[in-house]
């Protein structure tokens, strides 16, 4: 994804030689080292789930979303991404966000229920 998302075709990578993974696939050594051929990741449309965005789609993820959103968000041809909160332009901090909104074709203002889930293993005494 991370290569698709920059415009790199395709990448050398010495993961899956010597397995199944590899065959019929471009082998290229590389100062003593086998690396196989493999195609970047371009996807037709990403969708991504994030915390806040601004009017122009500048985007502020939370936690594990940091992970792989952003690198999906960029893979893909047209980008649609659902928020929890559109802030007005101007009011998040350019050094907080985690994706520029060139990257943002759509963006969907979703409704949230934040369920917080309590594991109850017997009642509590009176």
């Amino acid at each position: 994804m991370r290569a698709g998302g920059a415009g790199i075709p395709a990448f050398y990578t010495p993961t899956g030689v010597g397995t199944v993974i590899a065959e019929g696939k471009e082998h290229k050594v590389f100062d003593g080292r086998i690396y196989i051929l493999e195609r970047a990741i371009v996807a037709d449309v990403s969708i991504v789930k994030a915390w806040k965005a601004d009017p122009t789609g500048n985007l502020v993820f939370r936690k594990t979303a940091r992970n792989f959103n952003p690198p999906a968000a960029t893979c893909g041809k047209i980008c649609v991404a659902e928020v929890e909160e559109i802030v007005p332009l101007g009011s998040l901090d350019p050094d907080h966000i985690h994706l520029p909104g060139i990257y943002v074709h759509r963006l969907i203002s979703g409704q949230h229920l934040k369920r917080i889930e309590q594991r109850t293993v017997r009642h509590r005494e009176a």
